[in-house]
């Protein structure tokens, strides 16, 4: 009867095979094999209680067969039981230490625990005693790309691959360790061969879909998140990539319609919110905009930069007379000069205020806001009874359009630091104008808001005006560039502080920049400032205007199509000859 329920078992007749089982358990109540097998079924069944319920019964009567406690540390885990089930793989490890399977869903575990290096550990002794566990290859991949060993990672993608070519889940694997790479074409090949494979395959679209995206191929990456979607319609992340392709080929409804839809089927999908704030905010429609925009604690670019009080955050909507609320700066320099306009408005609602300020811009701060008690980002803090980081205070004071405070200049540069410039600099028979041409080259949209000073020659060749570079890095062929235009006096290395910057900038006729925090340095000085930006920039600077309603001073240079800097610098070229 028994032999008859094994085979049955091994067929997939699960149903059959059960009630044999059971028939043998009720004349041997203490039949090992069969408790063990009958709990290896319930766990095929997804019935994971009833199989460690079998499996404890069979292990009272041979408690040192390694099998039973490897099944029965699955079910743990199907259960969520995460600590247990590792005590149980290791004892089956204990019993058996050459027994593969263990060692291999051990070391799934372990990576589902974030215990990478241990499960890559046991991940190699499996292929050492099964070298050709394609699955061990596979997920020791993954263990290594989430150690940031993308070039391990596809090494091991790779020997899963040569064992088995028709692999789509390796393939699919494989192309998010070349996308970590910033090997984006091979990346697009990679998601290629997996849909051939598995056509079906929605992740992999929605990878492949991303890949163009970063190659800026944004009508592909939108036809490959389609088909995505076609076969998973409700997948979140897709809908979340396929607006944020949208958006960068304008096509702002669809995307907005996208990101309602992904919200409305996962609405604490933060990533989604705060995209969708992005989109709002850049188009215009700020009520709606700010209150997503606070979503972007939750997402996991901020997430670790997020602080945690006993005190309650303020949001505009209750008095703070007499209240003590610390202002928190967040993101970078170019958002805290751009929020701190708020801080008087603050003071006028009757509140104490403690200001934290970053390390480069707090001499500035201390000038610009002396009626606050200024801290250092990161020392020690005073009571108070609120806080609020800086860019929720347009969200507090329900900013919109023809609110936003902007009063220049609110910041100012260091008298002392002013002169030592105005000797450095000497005198200038025409414009003195201001260049910085690429940002932090880490941003993550770097590649979109900088330009090559090979790109501005047509600028910088101007005859009638001297130039200034505040460019603190320098890139490839930029030196060469500089040295061949001894009109264009470079700064960039003795520039030590923001300060140094600040006094720089205040000297100028005209600031020319990308979209860095010099930009709103100078507009916070009222420098006049000349800001190129990309197709679609970000959400500060609006759309389709000359002007910015955050700076009076600044004037716009956008780009007409996508990756095109020719005409941005053609326009400016041409203003240039006009003002000088």
């Amino acid at each position: 009867m028994f032999d008859q329920a094994v085979r049955f078992h091994q067929r997939g007749r699960l149903a059959e095979a059960e009630t044999l089982y059971r028939q043998v358990l009720q004349a041997q109540p203490r039949h090992f094999d069969g408790l063990h097998l009958l709990g290896v079924l319930h766990f095929q069944r997804r019935r994971y209680e009833a199989a460690i319920h079998e499996i404890d019964l069979a292990l009272k009567e041979r408690p040192d067969v390694a099998a039973a406690h490897n099944t029965r540390a699955a079910a743990l885990k199907e259960l969520q039981r995460l600590p247990e089930a590792l005590a149980g793989y290791d004892k089956a490890l204990a019993l058996q230490p050459d027994y593969v399977d263990a060692l291999y869903n051990r070391a799934t575990l372990l990576q589902e625990l974030g215990r990478l290096e241990r499960a890559v550990v046991d991940f190699d002794k499996a292929i050492a005693l099964r070298p050709d566990h394609v699955h061990a290859f596979n997920n020791r991949g993954n263990a290594l790309r989430e150690l940031g060993r993308d070039e391990a990672a596809i090494a091991s993608y790779d020997r899963a691959l040569a064992l088995r070519p028709d692999y789509a889940e390796a393939w699919y694997n494989r192309s998010n360790a070349l996308a970590g790479l910033n090997r984006l074409e091979d990346a697009v090949a990679s998601c290629d061969k997996a849909v051939a494979l598995k056509p079906d395959f929605a992740e992999a679209f929605n990878n492949r879909g991303n890949a163009l995206k970063g190659l800026r191929r944004f009508d592909e990456a939108v036809a490959s998140y389609e088909r995505a979607l076609a076969l998973k319609p409700a997948y979140v992340d897709a809908l979340n990539n396929r607006a944020s392709a949208l958006v960068q080929l304008k096509r702002f409804d669809e995307a907005l319609a996208d990101y309602d839809r992904a919200v409305a089927l996962k609405p604490d999908d933060s990533s989604a919110v705060w995209n969708r704030s992005l989109a709002r905010l850049l188009v215009g429609r700020w009520r709606e905009g700010w209150a997503d925009y606070e979503a972007r604690w939750q997402t996991d670019e901020m997430t670790p930069d997020r602080r945690h009080f006993a005190q309650p955050q303020w949001s505009g909507d209750t008095d703070i007379r007499g209240k003590r609320l610390l202002l928190l700066p967040e993101q970078g320099l170019g958002d805290t000069i751009m929020a701190i306009r708020y801080v008087h408005h603050v003071v006028e609602c009757g509140a104490t205020v403690i200001l934290e300020a970053p390390a480069a811009l707090r001499s500035m701060l201390t000038r610009a806001a002396p009626e606050c008690e200024i801290v250092g980002q990161g020392g020690p803090l005073p009571g108070f009874d609120l806080y609020c980081p800086l860019l929720s205070l347009p969200r507090a004071f329900k900013t919109v359009l023809g609110t936003i405070p902007a009063q220049v200049p609110y910041l100012s540069a260091c008298a002392s630091r002013v002169a030592t410039w105005w000797k450095r600099l000497g005198t200038s028979n025409g414009l003195r104008i201001g260049l910085v041409w690429a940002g932090n080259p880490q941003h993550t949209n770097d590649a979109r808001r900088s330009i090559t000073l090979q790109q501005l020659l047509p600028l910088i060749s101007h005859t009638h005006a001297s130039f200034v570079s505040l460019q603190k890095d320098l890139r490839p062929g930029d030196a060469e560039i500089l040295s061949a235009h001894p009109h264009i006096t470079h700064f960039g290395p003795e520039l030590e502080s923001f300060e140094d910057t600040a006094a720089l900038v205040s000297l100028l006729d005209l600031m020319i920049c990308v979209d860095t925090s010099v930009a709103h340095l100078a507009g916070a000085l009222g420098k006049p400032v000349w800001v190129l930006l990309p197709f679609v920039p970000d959400w500060r600077w609006l759309l389709d205007r000359e002007d910015s309603p955050w700076y009076p001073t600044a004037r716009l240079f956008r780009q007409e199509r996508s990756e095109d800097w020719s005409g941005v610098v053609e326009k400016a070229t041409e203003e240039l000859k006009r003002l000088a």
